[in-house]
């Protein structure tokens, strides 16, 4: 099933890439890169930038996403989004959290997506082994215990992913600062096959 139609590339011969690959081992950079004594993470990911806006040009966009579409998703690292969903840059929002789950922030941010920037479709994927089927409400009372402050918001832990789904599209159907509910669907990545397999929302 195809739901995104990329409207904002003509058919040509295909473009070389300025955005350079990033894992969470990110590579070091050499002395003549600007590798520094003992550096951290975040450092090499500073310099990874230097050599990503070395050849940076600017894409002449504004905020709007071209396909007017948000996508709610898992902060996973294994998930890399525009290339599971064939997005390019300035196609989508993506708005990410632990389990994707519909918070108020994440309808913070699509309210101001859907009345302010002009999307009209939400797009919701959760996916197979996330870490919070793992977790309980328990995590909050542990945290308390620890730095003795309750924290303000919920784990929003599960067990079964598609009512999880089921749960988020219900949130975003019913939420009355949102303009836009008709087009709403759920989705389950499989981190094993890399396919989406759609909830039903019923």
């Amino acid at each position: 099933m195809t739901f995104f139609v990329p409207s904002h590339k003509a058919p040509s011969a295909p473009v070389a890439s300025n955005v350079m690959p990033m894992t969470t081992s990110a590579s070091v950079p050499t002395a003549s890169e600007g590798a520094i004594s003992g550096d951290t993470v975040t450092d090499r990911l500073v310099a990874a930038n230097g050599r990503y806006a070395a050849a940076f040009t600017d894409p002449g966009m504004d905020a709007r996403p071209v396909l007017r579409v948000a996508v709610v998703a898992c902060m996973d690292a294994r998930l890399d989004l525009h290339a599971a969903l064939g997005l390019d840059l300035g196609d989508c929002h993506t708005i990410r959290n632990a389990g994707g789950v519909v918070t108020d922030d994440v309808i913070r941010s699509l309210t101001i997506s859907q009345r302010k920037l002009g999307t009209r479709s939400v797009v919701l994927i959760h996916h197979t082994g996330c870490g919070l089927e793992a977790l309980t409400e328990d995590f909050r009372t542990e945290l308390e215990v620890e730095v003795g402050q309750r924290p303000a918001w919920a784990v929003e832990s599960f067990r079964d992913v598609d009512q999880d789904v089921r749960q988020s599209m219900q949130r975003v159907r019913t939420n009355p600062f949102l303009l836009h509910t008709d087009d709403v669907r759920g989705f389950v990545f499989d981190v094993k096959t890399g396919l989406l397999r759609e909830v039903d929302g019923a």
